[in-house]
């Protein structure tokens, strides 16, 4: 099955307003007391001081940002990435309860826009401008949430109507890019669970008189059983390499106990074993 057939490209775009200003006024101020250059320094006003909503609302598309990359692979330098087609319904379905929800939140924002301008104006006191507040639906158009679907171009496809020869010569550059980028989008797996082993094998590793002040957490498994996990799905060139390391560590983390790991140093130094095993088997 070839790498169209087994994903998709999708783009996320958020944007947010940043309620952030430059005063030049209070800049130039600040450079002329201070005997210093044109530039030298910026005073920028948080316009929505006092309030924590646009933060909010940052934070959370922040956080899509992140959940967005975890399930998918790297393709162009910017913009689209690889979605394998065996996440696409678990993805779409969480990408429209995230989509609803930071419409939501917007929503909310401008409700009580007017509100949390007055607020600012309490806490900016004398740098407060009003003509530094679009209207509220201004402001609402400087948020979105687009996601935009579309297939892995063909490799070599072109209709272009060119000599034959600078046609060869297309090809032959897209096919250079398109395994190239293959080959980006494939190592950012092996890169997570080579992540994931290192800080497993480092957070196992004994040291002398340190046992008393270590201290471990759910996470140690939950985070690996998690990555074998999606491991199945972002391995869409069927890697068998990768596969193999995958299903090793999935089987360490088979019947993991936190309580015997924290309590017995034996247990610890066997789990960090079969770590430090799969970390030598494989180049990184």
């Amino acid at each position: 099955m070839g790498i169209t057939s087994s994903a998709m490209l999708v783009e996320l775009n958020l944007s947010v307003w940043t309620a952030s200003k430059l005063d030049k006024a209070e800049t130039s101020k600040v450079t002329t007391n201070n005997s210093a250059v044109k530039g030298a320094a910026q005073v920028r006003k948080n316009l929505m001081a006092g309030t924590s909503y646009r933060k909010d609302i940052a934070d959370y598309a922040a956080g899509c940002r992140l959940w967005h990359n975890s399930q998918t692979l790297p393709w162009a330098e910017k913009g689209a990435r690889l979605i394998p087609t065996s996440l696409f319904m678990d993805y779409k379905s969480e990408a429209n309860v995230r989509k609803a929800t930071f419409n939501k939140m917007v929503n909310e924002f401008i409700t009580v826009y007017p509100s949390l301008v007055q607020t600012a104006q309490n806490y900016l006191v004398g740098l407060f401008d009003p003509a530094d507040y679009p209207d509220a639906e201004v402001v609402r158009s400087k948020f979105g949430y687009r996601q935009v679907f579309s297939p892995v171009p063909e490799s070599g496809d072109f209709r272009l109507q060119v000599a034959d020869q600078d046609l060869q010569e297309l090809r032959e550059q897209y096919e250079e890019s398109f395994n190239s980028r293959i080959a980006d989008a494939m190592r950012e797996p092996w890169d997570r669970l080579h992540k994931t082993l290192t800080s497993i094998s480092s957070k196992l590793t004994a040291v002398e008189g340190d046992d008393e002040k270590k201290r471990y957490h759910d996470t140690l498994i939950t985070n690996a059983q998690g990555l074998c996990a999606m491991l199945t799905h972002l391995n869409i060139t069927k890697d068998p390499k990768l596969e193999d390391a995958r299903r090793q560590l999935e089987l360490t983390m088979l019947g993991a106990d936190m309580d015997m790991i924290k309590e017995d140093p034996h247990v610890r130094s066997v789990m960090k074993d079969k770590v430090d095993n799969i970390l030598k088997q494989f180049e990184w």
